[in-house]
């Protein structure tokens, strides 16, 4: 699974870039408000990246940070917003003020995406108000240790390790590491022996 790409610019296009990571080009596609972000052509950019995998063909999304990714992520797992829709919506601004939005049940927020009309826009309100309250209390009841082990779980799925095997070497880790970035050297040390 590609999470991440760091490389440079070679080609800006309307809906996409070309970016190239060791030779190789990378077709990712944008939001319009990322594109408008974006240095120019043969400038470095790293990139937060969802990759969408079809009958058809592989697709990569890119996003500037990794929230805005995680606010994609649950966009594109709602019934009836595909993974171009959910581009759009998670960069209608900061997600904060979307979540707000949505809480509030402002179906106005989808007004020029295409193929939200209001019937859809009430629809997907509906089941995202659920999904983001329960986020928030997932969230807010993390202890700081439980954060702290959540923080390192994130970093190793990002360097591209599975969930699964994240959480498995974390449980090996001395009980007495209690910084993330110390515990992500470990899980990494364990990683590399299996």
């Amino acid at each position: 699974m590609i999470s991440y790409l760091q490389g440079k610019i070679i080609l800006k296009k309307e809906k996409f870039i070309v970016l190239e990571v060791n030779g190789v080009g990378y077709k990712i596609f944008l939001s319009r408000k990322t594109l408008s972000k974006l240095p120019e052509i043969g400038k470095n950019l790293n990139l937060f990246c969802f990759l969408n995998v079809r009958e058809t063909a592989l697709e990569l999304y890119g996003f500037l940070d990794e929230k805005e990714l995680e606010f994609f992520e649950i966009l594109e797992g709602i019934r009836g917003i595909g993974p171009k829709a959910a581009l759009e919506i998670s960069s209608l601004g900061p997600i904060e003020k979307i979540k707000d939005r949505i809480i509030s049940q402002d179906e106005k927020l989808f007004q020029g995406i295409s193929g939200i009309g209001r019937k859809k826009a009430m629809a997907i309100i509906l089941e995202l108000s659920g999904k983001i309250k329960n986020i928030e209390k997932e969230s807010s009841s993390f202890s700081p240790k439980e954060a702290e082990e959540k923080e390192a779980e994130e970093g190793l799925v990002s360097l591209g390790f599975s969930r699964q095997k994240a959480r498995s070497a974390l449980a090996k880790i001395p009980k007495d590491i209690k910084n993330t970035e110390q515990k992500i050297k470990e899980a990494l040390k364990i990683l590399g022996k299996t």
